[in-house]
């Protein structure tokens, strides 16, 4: 029996098995199983000549999109309009046969937009090209999932289901769980809160079909079976994901609002143009970018030409080495916080290396882009 027969067997076991304190020790272990079959599917075969022509793609500017979903969505449209490369659209399927890059520039920043052939059902076990899509996806920092306004809710869940099985967990976050194998002593397993969907026993039962004797477990939040899978494999990539309703110049207004009120949902039409600005001020939001703007002494700031940080940055990305090296040492106190906080209230002499060096770094505090010239 192949690798797609022993995951279709478990599937059907699963979807069979009735969900009750009976079954939830079997239910983890044929989850245990699934996850290990499924990443063995995913496996570059070492007899493949071609390496998936077309994708591959460097990762160029100050962040990444993928631009996901079945065929004929109106993504080479939506490439097209954001960005000046030209991807081939048509009312037929399957007209992008290669991952085709573009740069939107938005707020100082250059964002990779990747144009990907259309995921067809089936994807994750190598149907189509699904296995380089998916390759490609797990690289980017925000996934936009492009749907067809006119087909309902069909095709996010079958593209959820794809990418949930090869790995990509979209809008969620990484679960709070520590885990670390040991080369003795057991398994010792502890929890900071109360478990309802997981148990010691459980734990263990899971661990083990993983071949992990020895090691430690500590829950810090009530987390599934499935949760805890994916900590142990430890190749998981968490993104959020932009679910994009394309056409929307094709249904009525009471399904446009009903689809515009959705969570992480943004409705537009290639065709006519509608809400493309919105969508650019949400993927923004998602790619959670920071604009940092440089001054020389004396003179007024240069806003044309921003240094783009990602959320979570601290001052040392911008040139922590020469603040130390100008002996500002009251003002780095300031600054090692994360941005944007600390940039909000101090104007540091620094000479940074590289085509940003300005002199003064600052960022202007919102609402007053002026307050410091």
């Amino acid at each position: 029996m192949g690798i797609l027969e022993k995951i279709s067997e478990i599937e059907k076991e699963i979807a069979r098995t009735q969900k009750n304190k009976a079954t939830e020790y079997h239910l983890g272990l044929l989850k245990a199983k699934l996850a290990k079959y499924r990443a063995q599917l995913l496996e570059p075969s070492k007899s493949a000549s071609s390496k998936g022509e077309g994708f591959d793609v460097m990762k160029s500017g100050d962040a990444r999109v993928a631009l996901i979903g079945f065929p004929s969505v109106g993504k080479s449209t939506f490439l097209s309009l954001m960005t000046s490369t030209a991807s081939e659209a048509a009312s037929y399927e399957f007209t992008t046969l290669t991952c085709i890059p573009g740069v939107i520039e938005y707020k100082g920043a250059n964002i990779q937009l990747l144009d990907l052939p259309g995921i067809i059902e089936g994807a994750a076990q190598g149907k189509g090209r699904g296995r380089q899509v998916i390759a490609v996806a797990r690289t980017a920092d925000v996934v936009i999932m492009m749907l067809d306004a006119t087909k309902g809710e069909v095709q996010r869940s079958l593209l959820e289901k794809e990418l949930e099985s090869v790995g990509i967990r979209l809008n969620k976050h990484k679960p709070n769980i520590y885990f670390k194998p040991k080369k003795g002593g057991g398994i010792s397993f502890n929890s900071t809160v109360t478990l309802t969907q997981c148990s010691e026993k459980l734990v263990q039962l899971i661990l083990h079909e993983y071949k992990i004797f020895n090691a430690e477990v500590l829950f810090r939040e009530d987390c599934s079976p499935d949760e805890f899978i994916d900590v142990i494999v430890g190749n998981r990539v968490y993104m959020p994901c932009l679910y994009v309703y394309n056409k929307i110049d094709q249904i009525s207004m009471e399904e446009v609002d009903r689809l515009a009120r959705k969570p992480n949902s943004v409705v537009i039409s290639c065709g006519m143009k509608l809400n493309l600005d919105y969508l650019l001020e949400m993927l923004w939001e998602y790619l959670a970018l920071t604009c940092i703007y440089t001054k020389k002494r004396g003179q007024r700031p240069d806003f044309t030409d921003a240094i783009i940080l990602r959320k979570g940055a601290s001052v040392e990305h911008v040139g922590l080495e020469d603040l130390w090296a100008c002996g500002k040492r009251s003002h780095i106190a300031q600054l090692q916080s994360p941005l944007p906080t600390a940039l909000h209230c101090a104007t540091v002499s620094v000479t940074t290396r590289g085509p940003h060096s300005r002199g003064n770094c600052w960022m202007p505090p919102p609402g007053s882009p002026s307050s410091f010239m």
